[in-house]
C-alpha cells in the first residue's frame, strides 16, 4: 500500500542513496526467528486447529519457517481477551492517559534498540530493501508511535453553550475493541499506522498481519509485552481470510480498520455493516502523476521513477499513470528508459541494490499477466516486461507508452514495477483524464507555475495531492482516499478520531426558581 516518509528531495538532492547506505550497520542476514505462535492475552499459544502456514523468502523462494495459522475460534479467544482488557476496572482502562503515552514511548525505545533486527527480519520475510527499512520504514514507524503517544492525554472534548439551564460537555472515549487487518507490502509500518492511534485512544486490539509479512509483527508483539502492556491489550492472530472475516463479523469487535484491495474491502464493508461497526477502509489506487510543461526535465523523470518503482511498485499510492505535457513527452520517455536501465536488481540485503523481489510469486504472476494484457491491447512495451531469470520472485522494471485511457493497464491497479506514460495537451484535459478513474487515493503535480498547480490541486478528486514530491507520508498528515479507494483517514488528529466516540453529557443546572 504505502511508502513511508520518502520525498523527491531525498531522492534527488543532498546525500545519494549510496551515501546513506554506507552509514548503515551491517544487516543480520540470518536473523534469529521470533516466536511463531499466536499472541493472545500476552501469551504465545498454538492455533486451536493445529494448522500452520509457510513463511517464504521472496529473494530465494525458499521456506523460512512455519507459523501457526489462526482461525475463527482463535479470533474468538483474542477478542475475548481484548474485551476483558477493555472493561472498566481493568488495568488498561484504569491507567492514566499520560501513562499510556509513556508506555507507548517505552515500546518505541525497544523498537529502536532492535532496529537492525527488525529491518533484517523484514528483508528476509518480504524482500524489502534493507537500506530503505533502516533509513525510512522502521524509524518512521517509531515516529508514528511517538506522535500518537503525545496525543494519549490530549484527546479532549469541548464545553458547549446550550439554551436553558444546562451544562453540556463532550467526552472523547475509546471505541472499544479494534480489529486491525493489514496487507503485506509494509509490515512494520502497518502495525504503527493502525495500532498507534488505537492505543493512544485507549482501545484494545486484535491485529491480523498478512501471511506474507508476519515475522516482524510477531517480534513487535514480544516488545509490547516487554514494554509492559497489560494482558489482552494487544493480540496478534496470523492467518488467512477467515481471520479477517471473523473480525469483521464479530459482535464484540467495535471497530475494523482494513487496508487491502477494493474487492476485499467491499466484503469487509458488507460484513462489518451487519453489526454497524465503525470502519476505516484504505483500498486500491491508480494515482495520476502530472508533469507540467515548466517542470525541470531531469527532476521530473526522477520524480516519476520514484513514484512508481518505490518498493518495487508495491504501493497503493504508486504514481502508475504519469501524464507528461506533449512538449516534453518524447524526451521524458527517453530519459525514463535510461533511468530504468540504471536500476540494479538483486539481493535486498545488498546496500547497492535498487530493486528487490516482489513479495509473493502470486503477485509476480498477476503483474506478468497484466503486462501481456497491455501488449495485447496495443500499448507499446518500451523496456522490461519479463520475470528475471534467477531464483526468487524478481520482475524487470517495465515501461509502457502509446497508451489509451480505456486500456486495462491504464484502469486497473497493477501493484508492481510497471510505469505508464501518457501525453496530454492542456490543463483542462489532464484534470479530466486524471479524475477519470474509479479510484481516488493519491496524486501528484510536478512543476513551477503556482497558479496551475493550485488549480489542479483543487480539481483532483483524491485524498492526497503531492506537489513536487511523492510518497511523502508522515505521522502528522492524514492519509485516505475518495471513491473506490475507501473512506476514513489514518494519520494526524484524524487518525485518532477514527478510534474515538464522542459522548455528550448534558446536566441540568439549578436556577433561581428551581
Amino acid at each position: 500500500m504505502f511508502a513511508v516518509g520518502n520525498s523527491c528531495k531525498r531522492s534527488l538532492g543532498g546525500l545519494s542513496k549510496r551515501t546513506y547506505a554506507s552509514k548503515l550497520p551491517e544487516p543480520q542476514r540470518n536473523p534469529k526467528l521470533p516466536n511463531t505462535k499466536l499472541f493472545i492475552n500476552n501469551e504465545w499459544v498454538d492455533a486451536l486447529s493445529g494448522k500452520t502456514f509457510k513463511a517464504v523468502n521472496p529473494t530465494t523462494g525458499e521456506v523460512i519457517t512455519e507459523i501457526q495459522k489462526g482461525g475463527k475460534e482463535d479470533v474468538d479467544r483474542a477478542v475475548q481477551a481484548a474485551r476483558e482488557a477493555f472493561k472498566l476496572g481493568a488495568p488498561w482502562r484504569k491507567m492514566d492517559a499520560s501513562k499510556r503515552g509513556i508506555l507507548i514511548n517505552k515500546f518505541v525505545d525497544l523498537m529502536e534498540r532492535d532496529l537492525v533486527y527488525l529491518s533484517s527480519l523484514e528483508v528476509l520475510d518480504c524482500g524489502k530493501l534493507y537500506n530503505t527499512l533502516m533509513r525510512t520504514d522502521v524509524p518512521t514507524s517509531g515516529k508514528n508511535f511517538r506522535y500518537y503517544a503525545g496525543f494519549a492525554d490530549k484527546n479532549n472534548g469541548i464545553t458547549t453553550a446550550m439554551d436553558g439551564s444546562f451544562l453540556s460537555y463532550t467526552r472523547h472515549e475509546p471505541v472499544g475493541v479494534a480489529g486491525l487487518i493489514a496487507p503485506w507490502n509494509f509490515g512494520v509500518a502497518f502495525v504503527a499506522w493502525k495500532l498507534a492511534p488505537a492505543l493512544a485512544a485507549g482501545c484494545t486490539a486484535v491485529f491480523k498481519p498478512s501471511q506474507h509479512s508476519t515475522l516482524t509483527t510477531l517480534h513487535l508483539a514480544e516488545l509490547m509485552k516487554e514494554a509492559g502492556f497489560p494482558p489482552g491489550v494487544v493480540n496478534i492472530v496470523p492467518g488467512g481470510g477467515d481471520v479477517g472475516t471473523a473480525l469483521a463479523v464479530h459482535p464484540d469487535v467495535d471497530k475494523v480498520s482494513f487496508t487491502g484491495s477494493t474487492e476485499i474491502g467491499k466484503v469487509v464493508y458488507r460484513n462489518g455493516s451487519e453489526t454497524m461497526k465503525r470502519l476505516t477502509l484504505q483500498l486500491a489506487g491508480k494515482s495520476p502523476n502530472i508533469i507540467l510543461p515548466d517542470a525541470d526535465l531531469d527532476q521530473a523523470v526522477e520524480h516519476g521513477h520514484f513514484a512508481i518503482f518505490n518498493n518495487t511498485g508495491q504501493c497503493c499510492t504508486a504514481g502508475s499513470r504519469t501524464f507528461v505535457h506533449e512538449s516534453m513527452y518524447e524526451k521524458f520517455v527517453e530519459k525514463s528508459i535510461a533511468r530504468i536501465k540504471a536500476v540494479k536488481i538483486g539481493d535486498p540485503f545488498d546496500l547497492s541494490t535498487n530493486q528487490g523481489p516482489q513479495t509473493t510469486e502470486e503477485q509476480l504472476n498477476i503483474i506478468l499477466k497484466m503486462v501481456e494484457q497491455g501488449k495485447k491491447e496495443g500499448a507499446k512495451l518500451e523496456i522490461g516486461g519479463n520475470r528475471v531469470d534467477r531464483p526468487g520472485f524478481f520482475m524487470e522494471p517495465t515501461l509502457f507508452t502509446d497508451l489509451k485511457d480505456d486500456m486495462t493497464i491504464a484502469k486497473e491497479e497493477i501493484f508492481g514495477p510497471v510505469q505508464q506514460i501518457f501525453s496530454y495537451k492542456t490543463i483542462d484535459e489532464v484534470i479530466e483524464r486524471a479524475n477519470n478513474t474509479e479510484y481516488g487515493l493519491a496524486s501528484s503535480i510536478f512543476g513551477q507555475n503556482i497558479d496551475q498547480i493550485n488549480t489542479i490541486a483543487q480539481a483532483l478528486r483524491a485524498g492526497l495531492v503531492w506537489i513536487n514530491c511523492y510518497h511523502a507520508i508522515l505521522p502528522q498528515a492524514p492519509f485516505g482516499g475518495y471513491k473506490m479507494s475507501g473512506f476514513g483517514r489514518e494519520g494526524g488528529p484524524y487518525g485518532l478520531e477514527e478510534f474515538s466516540e464522542v459522548k455528550a453529557v448534558i446536566m441540568k443546572t439549578p436556577t433561581k426558581n428551581s
